[in-house]
């Protein structure tokens, strides 16, 4: 067995990614340690969805060149299911409507499949929840995001609002434990009101054992979860790394200046 003891969390190195012969990532170095909230910002089009998808799995996506380890081991040749049976979650820019799936079935399922392989890795023969266990797990998890229990009843997002939509990711990163959580602009389409009840939720399940990563176009979701580092990506890569004043500079300078510093199209 390979010694991962002293191995970052998550460390990605040179990755390029194409999709339909289009390379979008082109070349992104980023290290996330335990404990650590990361952001990163840039304008439509800089590779950020695209770097969420490609850590996940998404088949769509072809990497050409780099790594992605997570504790020492490469999981760029991993399936999905594997990835997620790791600790790795993204929270979906766009979650996925499946009618006829109540909530609850869904999120029993995907717990129970990740319990049961995170145990067999482990050796631990914990049985899987009962029905009542999960439930009581679900209700609990549920009030922390001010979620009504009819929520659990309805179809996977069908006809769920914006915020509703949030809030079901959120609910899937609580039950599902990570250590790793991809948030792809979980802010998106969300007011005042969802963005916080979303934030505090996010703020709650943090942990000194979970890394974060935040993709956003703005600086409104770093009012409310404070990053420790803040990453500027442009044109596939990484341009600029910082604290989080660099999110406030980039609010109120845009992305003209850094272009312009960075010749980037």
């Amino acid at each position: 067995m390979t010694d991962t003891s002293n191995a970052p969390m998550f460390e990605i190195e040179n990755l390029h990614a194409s999709i339909e012969d289009k390379e979008i990532l082109k070349g992104v170095d980023l290290t996330i340690n335990a404990g650590e909230v990361h952001a990163i910002m840039g304008p439509n089009g800089s590779g950020k969805s695209t770097l969420a998808n490609v850590l996940a799995g998404n088949p769509a996506y072809e990497v050409t060149e780099g790594s992605a380890r997570f504790f020492g081991e490469d999981i760029l040749e991993l399936a999905p299911e594997e990835r997620a049976h790791l600790g790795i979650f993204l929270a979906f820019q766009y979650p996925t409507v499946i009618p006829g799936v109540s909530m609850a079935n869904f999120l029993r399922m995907a717990v129970t499949n990740t319990r049961k392989a995170r145990a067999a890795a482990s050796g631990d023969d914990r049985p899987a929840f009962t029905p009542r266990e999960f439930r009581r797990l679900m209700r609990e998890k549920m009030q922390l995001l001010h979620m009504d229990d009819s929520f659990a009843t309805r179809y996977l997002n069908e006809g769920f609002s914006g915020g509703e939509k949030k809030r079901a990711e959120i609910l899937q990163l609580a039950l599902l434990e990570p250590t790793l959580a991809i948030l792809d602009e979980t802010d998106s389409g969300l007011d005042i009101d969802a963005l916080r009840v979303v934030s505090n939720g996010v703020n709650k399940l943090a942990h000194d054992k979970m890394g974060t990563l935040l993709i956003t176009h703005y600086q409104r979701l770093l009012n409310y979860i404070k990053p420790d580092y803040v990453h500027i990506m442009m044109g596939g890569r990484i341009v600029q790394s910082g604290g989080p004043e660099l999110a406030l500079e980039l609010e109120s300078q845009g992305y003209e200046k850094l272009r312009a510093n960075f010749a980037v199209a």
